[in-house]
């Protein structure tokens, strides 16, 4: 199978940016190796022996720069250099594809690395994966377990790469001051005799996890590797409207207390609408609404609301979600504050915001999504995630999501808020960890 390719060009910058995006991500680490993806993404970038530089100083000879990226769902490659140097970029990036084979002493040493970078990633930037694995048991996060990686053996390392860096799996795509012709002809010439042997294995998983039994279901979700509870998305009856009364399990650590809250956001591939209309909300909600009940009520002291991966959405497949970060004050308990939220929710779904409020939000993530397009690495990126993780969905590219957004309108923004209330959700209390 020829490795598919996707070519922008934009003429006049004098440059190129190249990203091969890969179907592999936390989400398909083998059982007791949580991490392999991530450590495999390092051992992409192979260091060179005397005369032979390695990959990044290839690159960087060039005049360019390189860097990588895993994910739950997908791993992407990405380099920026002069366009004139786009046949060599290619050639490497085959050269690192054919000649993936890691030695002992480079698998520990990329190891060490892969091991700080976990120690150093914090509570914040781990509790959306958190959250997620509590919404979706089995989703896992890209970062990986230290002790799993310290065990994993080159043949181990090699085995999934040959499993799932392949081209049917696989996406590379190009944008810059290129011919799209002659790129065709450059990636034939380089990838065309690209076909991993095949390597003997359970068969691959290229499903996202499984889906969250739904809010009514009697039956308990599946163990997920910490601590979780599901709370219903209809109202309890209490005194109060649209309140939870979650079970309290084991809280996770935190710099302060507070309550994390995960929404399931639609699924883009089935319900494109809905999901950018909850991006919109999730704005809305962030601007006016979450500052406005901070000062309504001393019972919390911060509020925010992230939609897709740290806040980046449409940047994975389903399953996604919308990660609520509310700050306790002293003696506010958990569900006081869960359902001071879904009140605020509440009030969206029963009204749509005005034009005071929506329009702004909407210039915001518009001119977000302007800006991200002006790089062409972004511009790669984007268009090789439309590829694999959307394939045949309009309004994914970089110039596509902003005419999208600005379609949405105040009553699809009212019945996103009515989404939220009844999809799944998650909540976990977060204390402050004693030092």
């Amino acid at each position: 199978m020829t490795l598919p390719l996707t070519v922008e060009e934009v003429p006049g910058r004098g440059l190129v940016a190249v990203a091969l995006t890969v179907r592999a991500g936390g989400d398909d680490d083998p059982p007791g190796r949580h991490g392999t993806a991530h450590l495999v993404e390092h051992l992409m970038f192979p260091r060179g022996a005397g005369e032979d530089l390695g990959h990044v100083a290839l690159v960087e000879e060039a005049g360019g720069m390189c860097n990588a990226e895993t994910h739950r769902d997908h791993t992407v490659f990405h380099t920026v250099a002069p366009a004139d140097a786009l046949p060599e970029l290619l050639a490497w990036e085959a050269r690192r594809l054919r000649r993936f084979a890691p030695a002992p002493a480079t698998v520990r040493s990329e190891n060490a690395i892969v091991a700080e970078e976990i120690r150093a990633s914090d509570a914040g930037t781990r509790l959306w994966d958190t959250v997620l694995a509590a919404l979706y048991p089995g989703a896992r996060d890209a970062y990986g377990t230290v002790a799993e990686l310290r065990a994993l053996t080159p043949d181990e390392a090699e085995a999934f790469f040959r499993r799932h860096y392949r081209p049917e799996r696989a996406v590379l795509s190009v944008a810059g001051d290129v011919d799209a012709a002659r790129t065709a002809e450059l990636v034939e010439r380089e990838f065309g005799g690209w076909t991993p042997p095949p390597v003997p294995c359970p068969a691959d998983r290229t499903a996202p996890g499984p889906s969250p039994a739904p809010a009514s279901a009697s039956a308990s979700p599946s163990p997920s590797p910490s601590p979780s509870l599901s709370v219903p998305s209809s109202p309890s009856p209490s005194a109060r409207p649209h309140g939870v009364t979650p079970r309290h399990e084991a809280p996770v650590p935190y710099h302060r207390d507070g309550v994390a809250i995960g929404h399931a956001l639609a699924d883009p591939r089935r319900d494109r609408g809905t999901y950018f209309a909850q991006a919109v909300l999730c704005e809305v909600l962030r601007r006016s609404r979450l500052p406005g009940l901070l000062t309504r009520t001393a019972r919390l002291d911060a509020a925010t609301v992230r939609c897709g991966y740290q806040g980046q959405w449409l940047a994975s497949a389903a399953p996604d979600l919308a990660l609520v970060l509310l700050g306790r004050a002293p003696g506010t308990g958990t569900d006081e504050a869960v359902g001071l939220w879904r009140d605020t929710l509440a009030e969206l779904a029963a009204e749509p915001p005005g034009q005071e409020e929506l329009r702004p939000a909407l210039a915001v993530l518009r001119a977000a999504c302007h800006r991200q397009a002006d790089s062409l690495t972004a511009r790669a990126v984007t268009h090789g995630r439309a590829a694999l993780l959307f394939p045949g969905l309009d309004g994914t590219g970089p110039d596509t999501i902003p005419e999208h957004l600005a379609a949405v309108t105040a009553p699809e923004v009212s019945a996103a808020a009515r989404a939220l209330l009844t999809a799944p959700s998650t909540v976990r209390t977060l204390e402050r960890a004693t030092p």
